[in-house]
């Protein structure tokens, strides 16, 4: 089963989704996509970190989360990936395009034959004014097409506002 947990930041997304991996019983695998390339950055990350249960196993793939997907999905497991955006952004800003495109469409077929279950989050920008700079209507422009992707192949989808869920689907 996939689930999507979307909202804007600071909107609870996360802690709604570390709740619904605790709540599964399962063993948790963590995926982080974030990468600390400055201090507010690693201590955002460290807060993520101390949040969470000791025991879950923590994995960091800024690139190739489909390989992690399709290596550690299961039937005794939950993957929790946190988070989409961080991720597209690692390959369309470190890479390009391309690499993205490949990146994702191999996502997307990891998700499709998931085994497992596997929680995604993902930051929802397309709620207010178009960018007015081009790379950051790419960036929302790619990111609004995953999140209807993802969407597609999950079977819960969530909006997170205020710390409150919004069920979608």
């Amino acid at each position: 089963m996939i689930e999507l947990f979307l909202g804007g930041c600071r909107s609870g997304k996360s802690k709604l989704a570390e709740q619904a991996a605790a709540d599964t019983g399962l063993s948790v695998i963590y995926l982080a996509t974030a990468t600390g390339d400055d201090q507010q950055m690693r201590e955002r990350i460290q807060q993520h970190q101390n949040s969470r249960p000791s025991a879950w196993q923590l994995l960091e793939e800024p690139f190739k989360l489909a390989q992690a997907i399709e290596k550690h999905a299961a039937p005794e497991n939950c993957l929790l990936v946190d988070c989409l955006t961080l991720w597209l952004t690692n390959c369309l800003f470190k890479k390009d395009l391309e690499y993205y495109q490949t990146q994702k469409q191999q996502l997307l077929l990891a998700l499709e034959n998931s085994r497992g279950k596997v929680i995604l989050v993902s930051n929802e920008t397309n709620m207010g004014v178009i960018p007015l700079g081009q790379l950051s209507r790419d960036f929302c422009d790619q990111t609004g097409l995953l999140h209807q992707q993802v969407a597609a192949l999950s079977e819960k989808v969530t909006l997170a506002v205020a710390g409150l869920p919004l069920l979608l689907k």
